[in-house]
């Protein structure tokens, strides 16, 4: 009998142990699940940073060529004595041939890919470079310059339309802000190598500023051959196999490749079956859902432009000049300071766009902008003294502070989000048009319209263009923060925004209390 009990002590005892053996081992297996997950998380969070960010170099080519230009202006001037209307011609250009880049953009990345696109666009920027810095007239060097541009349109458009592609909903308006990020970063670059290389002759100086902006399109060459294709872009070419180890690589979870991939598949259903109208067609002759995408994605375009940043980027030696400051290395370094408050800022955006979303940031940009052009007009048309000087510096620096903030990036994020994936690059394509065609406007016509209405009247125009802005953002710009590209889409076809999306005044009140 104790025999019996002792076996059966030893049986449970033999049992019990089992039991928290086989629990301890379901324990380190769920641990050894989440240490997997936290470390796939991590993995795909820096994977998917790095291919915005190389996608983006695109926009560095676009920055360098804004801020250089600005700066080389002065010594092309005197080189090969080119006229007020030429140095107009020459600076504007580079907008309005871009947009036929930005149109061919579109086509192309249907065609060959999103990536390869990048790639091309950044082959004709480097060939207009190339001419550009041995021009021994100016005929030479306005061929450069149309190439660079067209070459700027290719690459500066597609790369925001990737960017959307690859990002996971909640960081889509951080990822897709790079692009404005290395605008702001070319633009430092290019006002630093006009102080950097100022002191060289006036033959010389310049072509080496201009001869600089080909070194990022060679990262761009390095980038091509570590960033994954669209999947996006694979599934509309019935390559759902390499399309499913994309999401893979960008997803967090196998659960969340199923959903993406099965949305994709949906949306280019939705795309196939709409009527079968050409992509083109459907643009110009739109229905409801796709002409609410279309005013608020263009719009957005139209007014980031005929606000003025070109013209106060373009010709902020000139407004400084008028401001009373008188040496080109004085005038450079301000530039510099301008150069460097641009870039500082977009960070504030990147910090804030996806946590209290996109509208609010709309408001605080074109509010700040709407005051910060009328004081520098006001400023500009007081009698030149040292206080008028900082205040003018002061006034640009705000103005380009608060379009780094909300219009700049913000801009970028819209464009490449609202649209339909049938339409997204070539809707894209028409929205960059349209902010090129305006921007070359603003830039061919501000040293003629200064001498008509004087400069400090120019940008109180600029104030009122950016007021009515305020309004545009109000009526026609909807939140998007937080909702995956199909569901953009289908709340611009419902005609309506969730009640998570409505975003008012109030919310950028609160935003301007946070930062103070």
């Amino acid at each position: 009998m104790e025999k019996m009990e002792s076996e059966l002590v030893s049986s449970m005892e033999i049992g019990s142990e089992s039991k928290y053996n086989r629990m301890g081992s379901e324990e380190e297996d769920d641990e050894d699940l989440e240490v997997r997950w936290v470390q796939r998380r991590r993995d795909t969070k820096k994977y998917v940073y790095a291919c915005a960010l190389f996608a983006s170099f695109n926009s560095i080519l676009l920055g360098y060529d804004v801020g250089v230009m600005s700066g080389a202006i002065l010594y092309i001037e005197k080189d090969l004595h080119i006229t007020e209307f030429q140095e107009e011609l020459l600076i504007s250009c580079l907008s309005i041939v871009s947009l036929i880049g930005s149109l061919a953009g579109g086509r192309t990345s249907d065609s060959i890919g999103r990536k390869w696109t990048m790639g091309l666009g950044a082959i004709v920027f480097q060939a207009g470079a190339i001419i550009m810095t041995f021009s021994p007239s100016f005929a030479y060097l306005m061929l450069g310059r149309l190439m660079a541009g067209i070459g700027i349109g290719f690459g500066a458009m597609i790369s925001a339309v990737y960017i959307a592609e690859i990002s996971p909903a909640g960081a889509r308006g951080t990822l897709t802000s790079l692009p404005e990020i290395c605008i702001n970063l070319g633009i430092l670059l290019g006002y630093i190598s006009n102080y950097a290389f100022s002191g060289f002759s006036e033959h010389i100086n310049w072509r080496i500023m201009l001869g600089v902006g080909i070194l990022p399109s060679i990262f761009i060459a390095f980038a091509l051959f570590i960033i994954p294709e669209s999947p996006r872009w694979l599934v509309m070419q019935k390559r759902l196999e390499e399309a499913k180890s994309v999401l893979v690589r960008i997803s967090e979870t196998d659960i969340e490749v199923e959903q993406r991939l099965e949305e994709i598949q949906e949306a280019a259903r939705v795309s196939k079956g709409s009527e079968n109208k050409a992509v083109w067609k459907e643009l110009f002759f739109p229905s409801p859902g796709v002409a609410r995408m279309l005013a608020a994605g263009c719009g957005i375009q139209l007014f980031q432009q005929i606000t003025g940043i070109d013209a106060t980027v373009y010709y902020s030696p000139t407004i400084f000049k008028n401001a009373g400051l008188k040496s080109d290395q004085e005038i450079l370094s301000a530039t510099v300071g301008v150069g460097f408050t641009k870039t500082m800022f977009i960070f504030v955006a990147i910090f804030l766009i996806d946590k209290v979303g996109r509208k609010p940031l709309l408001y605080v940009s074109t509010i700040g902008m709407t005051c910060c052009l009328f004081i520098l007009g006001v400023v500009l048309s007081l009698k030149s003294s040292g206080a008028s000087i900082h205040l003018a510096i002061l006034a640009v620096c705000g103005n380009v502070a608060f379009f780094s903030v909300g219009m700049g990036p913000v801009c970028w994020v819209l464009s490449s989000e609202i649209f339909p994936l049938r339409l997204r690059a070539q809707a894209s394509a028409l929205g960059q048009v349209g902010g090129r065609v305006s921007s070359g406007i603003v830039s061919m016509s501000f040293l003629s319209l200064s001498r008509v209405i004087s400069v400090s009247g120019v940008f109180f125009v600029f104030s009122a263009i950016s007021f009515v802005s305020v309004v545009f953002v109000k009526v026609c710009v909807p939140e998007t923060k937080g909702k995956t590209l199909e569901q953009i889409e289908m709340m611009f076809r419902a005609g309506k925004e969730s009640s998570r999306g409505e975003v008012e005044l109030g919310d950028a009140e609160r935003l301007i209390g946070q930062r103070k």
